[in-house]
């Protein structure tokens, strides 16, 4: 995978040169700036990476920087650092488009949360940027969601239908399936379209910071709250909240969510004042509340509330001719993005790709045609080639399963063997069996 590209501007040069080092040893690739003057040249509408600035600088302070810097484009994703002084500041380039603020002095895994965040949000923006500048088929909806399969026309057919409603929406769906280019599909052919969409990935908020950061707070509401915080709920009202993964929150969190979503308001820590929300939420899952109900891991009354509509996506393996094409649209994006001549991809190639089962779904997929864009495909058997045996052919399609499954999870295990169905053993003893290093799938 390539490293997510950091322009940093501070004028300070040992804040400089600090944040600089922490970001570039966990694995960004950092550019630093004494003058935000210098980083406009830098941007354009394909800029893949994200923005952290200062507000407090000389000749354009940091919000006269984020207005240039959305002029060149407004999906670009700008981080503001403030201090103390500058929180009504940051609130207020909050409205005015900034991606998020932190206030110093802060931890540097707030920064890096704050950073893979938003260059996660990058990725998919020009994503979908993509797919609506390839040629327009006659359902502007596939231009979004590619595919001709069953499966795929139902499901846009569907998504139309839910989209000009106002309900509640809850998406099922594997690993990689495109559960958050789903909601935000639901969101562009909404009518809140011009509204804020809003993404809270309930997997990856830490659990000493979640109500204050959905639902905001006032100042003195906890040691440490020096000044109000508006929450991530509260930005996206006339919107749409995007809530991953929702069966990952902890109990004491669905009870407070589960009021929000009955009574559309919210109470910041430390304050008796609600707001009221006009939002409509998606929410996601990759695994069956009903299954995580019954395992009493979840709210029953919250599955309730929270699945008005189910979206169920399909897997790749369930839509196979569509693996060919999108593995074409995949690798010409790739190429763009690499810099790289578009690959031939001769017939029994794409053949390869139709059968196989894609346990990744499209996030593998995307992968594997980065991968073979960049010249590094695994030593998976190549077309014509001569098998000797079924013994030989079932371990090269296991190592293939495997290779694909690592390099799609980041060469998490945990994600790897979930994904696979295996217990951690088995998958440890089959990586050693195949000569296979979780370091290699690593950044």
């Amino acid at each position: 995978m390539t490293k997510t590209e950091v322009l940093l501007v501070d004028d300070d040069a040992d804040i400089r040169d600090s944040v600089q080092q922490s970001l570039e040893l966990k694995g960004f690739d950092v550019t630093a700036f004494a003058r935000p003057e210098r980083v406009l040249d830098r941007l354009n509408r394909s800029f893949p990476g994200v923005v952290v600035s200062d507000i407090r600088m000389p000749r354009m302070d940091g919000i006269q920087f984020l207005e240039a810097a959305l002029a060149v484009d407004p999906d670009l994703p700008v981080i503001l650092i403030t201090g103390h002084g500058d929180v009504p500041l940051a609130v207020e380039a909050l409205s005015k488009g900034a991606y998020d603020f932190i206030e110093k002095p802060f931890p540097t895994d707030r920064l890096v949360q704050a950073i893979t965040r938003a260059a996660e949000r990058r990725n998919l923006a020009l994503e979908l940027r993509d797919l609506r500048a390839a040629p327009s088929p006659d359902d502007p909806l596939e231009a979004v969601l590619q595919g001709r399969s069953d499966a795929m026309v139902d499901l846009r057919s569907r998504i139309r239908t839910i989209a000009a409603t106002e309900l509640d929406v809850l998406i099922v769906g594997e690993t990689g399936t495109g559960k958050e280019l789903v909601a935000r599909a639901l969101h562009q052919f909404s009518d809140r379209a011009e509204k804020p969409f809003v993404t809270i990935n309930l997997a990856a908020l830490p659990a000493d910071m979640a109500e204050a950061e959905l639902f905001g707070h006032v100042p003195g509401a906890f040691p440490g709250a020096m000044r109000a915080r508006t929450g991530r709920l509260e930005h996206a009202r006339g919107g749409t909240v995007y809530l991953d993964e929702i069966g990952s929150a902890p109990l004491g969190l669905q009870a407070k969510l589960l009021r929000v979503l009955e009574d559309r308001a919210i109470e910041p820590l430390g304050s008796s004042d609600r707001i009221a929300l006009d939002v409509r939420f998606i929410a996601s899952t990759r695994e069956a509340l009903e299954a995580l109900v019954a395992q009493g891991r979840f709210r029953d009354d919250l599955l309730y509330r929270v699945n008005p509509v189910t979206v169920h996506l399909p897997p790749l393996r369930a839509r196979a001719g569509d693996a060919p094409r999108l593995y074409q649209i995949f690798t010409a994006e790739a190429a763009r993005r690499f810099g790289r001549p578009v690959p031939e991809l001769p017939p029994e190639h794409l053949m390869e790709i139709s059968a196989k089962r894609w346990p990744g779904n499209l996030r593998e997929l995307k992968n594997a045609a980065e991968r073979h864009v960049l010249g590094i495909d695994s030593d998976a058997a190549r077309p014509g080639e001569d098998a000797s045996g079924l013994v030989e052919r079932v371990n090269r399609f296991e190592r293939d399963v495997i290779v694909a499954t690592l390099a799609a999870n980041e060469g998490s295990l945990k994600a790897t063997y979930e994904s696979l169905g295996l217990a951690r053993k088995t998958l440890y003893e089959k990586m050693q069996k195949h000569g296979l290093r979780r370091e290699d799938f690593r950044d």
